[in-house]
């Protein structure tokens, strides 16, 4: 099954096999083909920081969609994204206080798909103190969940 994951390219189908491995509780296959899922981004070239950008935000609006039950779009960030591009907000989202989209990865333990991440990933495209706070901010989350590993709370299952 996570052969046929790796292969599949159509987000209805992967949020149905979403739901149905959730049902069954496959939680592999569950992780296996929400990160899919939040991976088709068309109009993206993978390898870049758009791409990146864009896996990022679609991990938070699938995320608040499951959660709220109903489609969630970012549309404030959309917006901004218009206005001044992604390397602006992702330095904003290193620099200001952590974005709840930061907290609620953070939580799943897919600090890997946070806009934090992609600055401490591309650093060159960066000012080194906006790379620093990037950096500071994933190492301290990093020691909390180290540190609340032995603490059955603190694992919180994709929802």
């Amino acid at each position: 099954m996570l052969q046929f994951v790796e292969g599949c390219d159509d987000p209805k189908l992967l949020r149905q096999l979403i739901a149905n491995a959730r049902r069954l509780k496959a939680d592999d296959l569950v992780a296996a083909a929400f990160r899919k899922l939040v991976s088709i981004v068309p109009d993206e070239k993978p390898g870049t920081i758009e791409y990146d950008f864009w896996c990022t935000i679609q991990a938070f609006e699938q995320l608040l969609s499951e959660e709220r039950g109903k489609t969630i779009r970012l549309s404030r960030t959309r917006q901004k994204l218009a206005r001044v591009g992604v390397v602006n907000i992702l330095s904003d989202f290193a620099t200001s206080r952590p974005t709840d989209g930061f907290l609620m990865l953070a939580e799943r333990d897919m600090l890997d798909l946070a806009g934090e991440t992609l600055v401490a990933k591309y650093p060159d495209r960066f000012a080194p103190e906006t790379v620093a706070a990037a950096a500071s901010r994933l190492s301290e989350f990093r020691r909390r969940t180290d540190a609340s590993a032995g603490d059955s709370t603190a694992a919180v299952p994709l929802t």
